[in-house]
């Protein structure tokens, strides 16, 4: 499901088409690696394209038996003592990727797998030893949790007893504070009354359900495998088992020949009355079977109008349903924003695990392997399955500062901006695709269609 996403934020060229939110930096730790974003993504943070329910920010070995570690105080063994954590900017945001899919969908391009029976037990033994490496290696102590995130891929399918034994691995290295948002990603399919009982007897409080479409001949296309009434019997599922706080993510932009009515989208989504819905714009990225239909000139993505229309429609639709329009790709009802996506976005610590999943401590990012087998045969030898890292510095931080502050509705601070700022950001009222209220400069659903451009600019003109 979370998603691949942009490691750094914008680049130095100017960005066209919304993309998937890094759930997106964890998400952007599993899609830029991932959310991200992207995967946020959920998820994971920064992730470019749409969020694969795979929703794989983002996030894949088998491994058995304790990985020893004698780093901080941190003892060795599969159920090791831990101190308490040094470090006054400790993570208190975990992702968690889950690699696993039933069928991977034609835009997916996320670290995922496609398996008729995921390796459950083997997952697990993975996710903890790298939990273990993580926390020895960077002298974290006992962590306290205020967000978890299970992303993918697809969570739902690994079904009863998977994520409670998750959250029972992680407990043993980390807090989860009372009132903690814990959230999983979950396929209408595979979401049963029974799971969603199982998944809110264990301390999930959120759902995020992958529902992209309600049209029979787009789900078909997508690859999806459940029907347009797969979304409405999974939130049926999920309110019986005492779930208050489920969003549902819909993709925009696909192909006009499929004859998907974004409107009746709109409605049928509405009317599952969600707490959350998050926008993902369809991007034929390279590595997924639509890139390859669009390079080859057998599919055809729509043009800019239509694609901008169709956000625009959204945003106009769903802010009058009642939704607050708080992030680019984000609505929700007051008090149901997503906690550990706003991690990503304010530029907090997170920790990310799992195959292609990205992790940001003191300045550096680093993202993990995407493959599900190099992955766990990392952990396997006693390693971290880190694939790279960079640190995050001087004109680079402060250009990801910019393009984190205006891609929500808190927007960039003009108390400290200088007069060509200051212009810029007048010229983009005029044009509508900002307002400034005070000193804080935000931008409008038109100027988020242009956020990595308009990202750049303000940078340059600091």
């Amino acid at each position: 499901m979370a998603r691949a996403r942009d490691r750094a934020g914008p680049r130095r060229r100017a960005g066209r088409r919304v993309r998937r939110g890094c759930r997106n930096a964890a998400e952007h730790a599993a899609r830029a690696g991932a959310g991200g974003p992207c995967a946020a993504g959920a998820g994971q943070p920064l992730r470019t394209g749409v969020r694969a329910r795979a929703d794989g920010a983002a996030g894949q070995p088998p491994l058995r038996g304790g990985v020893r570690s004698d780093v901080n105080g941190v003892t060795s063994g599969a159920r090791g003592t831990v101190v308490p954590a040094r470090e006054p900017d400790a993570p208190r945001a975990l992702y968690v990727h889950v690699p696993f899919c039933a069928r991977r969908c034609s835009y997916c391009d996320f670290a995922v797998e496609a398996v008729r029976r995921p390796p459950t037990r083997e997952w697990l033994d993975a996710i903890e030893a790298e939990l273990r490496l993580r926390v020895a290696r960077e002298g974290l102590g006992r962590l306290s949790l205020a967000t978890v995130y299970v992303g993918g891929g697809t969570p739902s399918l690994l079904g009863v007893g998977a994520l409670p034994a998750l959250l029972d691995r992680i407990g043993t290295y980390a807090d989860i504070a009372p009132g903690a948002e814990i959230t999983a990603e979950a396929n209408p399919e595979s979401f049963t009354v029974a799971l969603a009982r199982d998944w809110r007897a264990a301390g999930i409080n959120r759902v995020s359900l992958g529902a992209q479409t309600f049209h029979e001949g787009a789900l078909r296309w997508m690859g999806r495998l459940h029907g347009a009434d797969g979304p409405a019997r999974a939130v049926a599922a999920a309110r019986e088992a005492g779930f208050d706080n489920v969003s549902v993510d819909l993709i925009f932009g696909l192909p006009d020949r499929l004859g998907r009515d974004w409107g009746a989208d709109l409605d049928r989504a509405l009317g599952l009355e969600p707490e959350h819905v998050s926008l993902y714009g369809l991007t034929a990225e390279p590595g997924a079977p639509l890139g390859r239909w669009v390079a080859e000139g057998r599919e055809r993505l729509p043009d800019e109008d239509t694609y901008a229309a169709q956000y625009l429609l959204a945003a106009e639709r769903l802010t009058a349903a009642g939704f607050r329009h708080y992030e680019v790709s984000n609505f929700a009802r007051p008090g149901r924003e997503s906690r550990h996506n706003q991690v990503y976005w304010s530029g907090a610590p997170y920790l990310g695990l799992g195959p292609g999943a990205h992790s940001y401590l003191a300045g550096r990012r680093w993202w993990n392997v995407r493959s599900w087998a190099a992955y766990a045969a990392a952990l396997g030898r006693g390693e971290v399955p880190e694939a790279g890292a960079e640190t995050v510095e001087g004109a680079a931080a402060r250009l990801e500062r910019t393009w984190l502050a205006l891609r929500t509705d808190q927007g960039f601070p003009l108390v400290a901006a200088s007069q060509r700022q200051r212009r810029l950001a007048a010229q983009w009222a005029e044009q509508g695709w900002a307002v400034v209220i005070g000193d804080v400069l935000r931008l409008t659903p038109s100027g988020w269609l242009l956020l990595d451009r308009l990202a750049v600019e303000l940078d340059d003109a600091a």
